[in-house]
């Protein structure tokens, strides 16, 4: 099982930065799925600024939600400078 989000916070470009439940953050470059069915609606900055965390992963009031491993696996790290 894939460490869970605590904290999300929507970046420019479609980037949403993440804090896991196992001290990692991450970024999620949202924009290659923003093409296909229900993301399309995340295309309006004013819904994607309202990421929110649910039940250990994310979801947008519009009714769009992500598995918490696809969120996991498709972020990177954050480079620490």
């Amino acid at each position: 099982m894939s460490p869970r989000v605590l904290a999300a916070t929507s970046l420019e470009n479609y980037r949403v930065q993440l804090s896991f439940s196992n001290g990692e953050k991450r970024s999620l470059d949202m924009s290659p799925y923003l093409s296909f069915g229900v993301f399309s609606r995340l295309k309006n900055q004013d819904i994607f600024r309202d990421v929110r965390v649910t039940f250990g992963t994310i979801e947008w009031p519009c009714g769009v939600d992500l598995d918490p491993d696809f969120v996991w696996e498709k972020s990177e790290p954050l480079l620490v400078v």
